[in-house]
């Protein structure tokens, strides 16, 4: 039987896996700060979680050992990047890079969670024809 061509085949959604020493700590960054509901656990104790809002989606592993890397670990878009850097800021969540026009057409700004996951948050700006928030 022949193989179908790549092209056949559809890809459904992607989820980032990031890695946290304390998970709990983890849920109520993620769910306190910025939002996400926590749609299933697993473990005693719970060692990974996944958390969604809207169409982003996150699981979060608990790893004790964890060093958090010095590059992004997700990127996420969002309709008013603006608005969430101001909650952010309000919330003494540690901005990485702050917010900024890029000369790629985006608006974005970098964050760490309470582990050290550097994610970068961005909107495309208006002027860009291709301008997608859902994505």
């Amino acid at each position: 039987m022949p193989n179908p061509p790549l092209s056949a085949i559809r890809f459904g959604r992607a989820a980032p896996g990031i890695a946290v020493r304390d998970i709990a700590v983890a849920r109520d960054f993620y769910t306190r700060v910025l939002g996400f509901r926590c749609v299933f656990e697993n473990g005693d104790p719970v060692g990974f979680l996944v958390l969604k809002r809207d169409g982003a989606e996150i699981h979060v592993s608990r790893m004790p050992d964890h060093n958090p890397s010095t590059v992004n670990v997700m990127h996420l878009f969002v309709s008013d990047v603006t608005m969430l850097h101001a909650h952010c800021e309000a919330n003494g969540v540690r901005i990485v890079k702050r917010l900024a026009d890029k000369d790629y057409g985006q608006r974005a700004f970098v964050l760490a969670d309470p582990d050290g996951n550097r994610i970068d948050i961005g909107e495309r700006r208006s002027d860009d024809p291709e301008r997608v928030t859902d994505r």
